[in-house]
């Protein structure tokens, strides 16, 4: 059997001796007694600190992935880093308004942006950030130049590149390009109050992940009541949709901002909508519906320090016909909002299992957002930290003592 497929205290054992250390000597640059490496090696004692395998992995000179199985490979967040630099490039360009488009890359037909946007919103639904971020720089400069070819079909296309570019750079901890995204949509969108509503949407995200939950709550609902029916029950499924995604993000604003009255009130609003539209609708790329309030029911007490009552909630949610519809990006940044109000009641366990969950149903919700790694490196630090939390802290490198309180999932 190779050392890559050896149990993980018998690989130390096997890097150890490679470096030509005995046990004691081992013991004494780690400051441990030579029992405790026996134990490791012996598979007696679990290495179940993040701190600990990053301190074995200097002593051995070697990265702590090595200490893995040889397919857990390290994300590269400079990856991330240089996809949010690409995008905020395109965005910087103002190709149309300097005169500066190519004649070498001519506009694409409506029907070929509209495909092209279809396809980077799907990917992102998916949670396939790399694939968004690849597709981002030449679509966003193919839809200005067809928008400004065909200004009135254009705007359409346009309105959704910007907005699938700020929800994506949101995920990515990005707020200063994906304001300037957002923004880009509410002014392309502006004489139209359907397209400024569907831009609302990423523009209340936006202004919430940058602690401004005021203005994210004003915004989000004049953005609704702007497209309200004035009576519900007449309301169409695309107008209630967009409406009660609106409400939903004026409620999380709320509770970011302490207010539990008024994102109930909120909420409960929003859910008189979702009734009459249904489960497993995606009108507008909301994925809005009575499951996804009753998640926000979730988000919004964890936001307010309610975590028993988000526990007792969670269960119940995941237990719903409407879960499996809704999109694995949505599920995954969930489950980790239900991870968060496990780890603030004193869970680990579970809040670790619902981490594994997510980074199962959708890897990139977890290993390329900062504030999902934050919260990998708050669980990984508890005591009672179970061995795959370890594990998938060590492989993306996350470091036990970071934490970035303040960062939180955006739904």
């Amino acid at each position: 059997m190779g050392a890559d497929f050896l149990p993980i205290g018998r690989r130390v054992a096997h890097l150890r001796t490679r470096r030509k250390l005995s046990q004691q000597m081992f013991a004494d640059r780690l400051g441990k007694s030579k029992s405790w490496v026996d134990k490791v090696e012996r598979g007696v004692r679990a290495l179940d600190r993040v701190s600990t395998l990053q301190e074995i992995a200097t002593v051995l000179r070697i990265d702590a992935t090595a200490l893995l199985e040889q397919d857990d490979a390290p994300v590269d967040v400079v990856e991330r880093d240089e996809g949010v630099e690409r995008i905020r490039a395109a965005l910087s360009r103002y190709e149309i308004p300097l005169g500066r488009s190519s004649p070498q890359r001519p506009a694409l037909s409506i029907d070929q942006v509209n495909r092209t946007t279809a396809h980077a919103w799907t990917a992102f639904q998916h949670a396939r950030y790399p694939q968004v971020v690849n597709l981002l720089p030449d679509l966003l400069v193919d839809v200005e130049r067809t928008r400004a070819h065909q200004p009135g079909p254009g705007q359409v296309p346009l309105v959704d590149a910007y907005r699938v570019a700020a929800a994506v750079l949101v995920k990515l901890g990005a707020p200063g390009p994906a304001w300037l995204a957002v923004d880009r949509a509410m002014n392309v969108a502006a004489n139209d109050g359907v397209l400024v509503a569907s831009a609302a949407v990423q523009l209340g995200q936006v202004l919430r992940t940058s602690g401004w939950a005021r203005e994210a709550k004003s915004v989000t609902l004049a953005a609704a009541y702007r497209i309200i029916p004035p009576v519900i029950e007449c309301g169409l499924p695309e107008q209630l949709s967009l409406c009660g995604a609106l409400l939903v993000q004026a409620a999380l604003a709320a509770a970011h901002d302490g207010d539990g009255a008024a994102a109930a009130e909120l909420l409960d609003e929003a859910a008189g909508m979702a009734e009459r539209v249904g489960d497993g609708k995606d009108h507008h790329r909301t994925g809005f519906g009575p499951t996804a309030v009753e998640l926000a029911r979730t988000a919004s007490a964890v936001e307010l320090g309610d975590s028993g009552g988000a526990v007792a909630r969670h269960e119940t949610n995941i237990q719903r016909d409407g879960w499996r519809w809704l999109p694995a990006e949505h599920r995954a940044a969930y489950l980790i909002d239900a991870a968060r109000a496990y780890l603030h009641s004193d869970d680990p366990i579970n809040a670790a299992r619902l981490l594994v969950d997510a980074d199962r149903l959708a890897p990139a919700e977890v290993r390329q957002r900062p504030a999902a790694r934050a919260m990998l490196a708050d669980i990984a630090r508890a005591p009672g930290a179970p061995a795959t939390i370890i594990r998938l802290a060590t492989v993306l490198r996350v470091r036990d003592r970071q934490s970035h309180p303040g960062q939180h999932p955006a739904r």
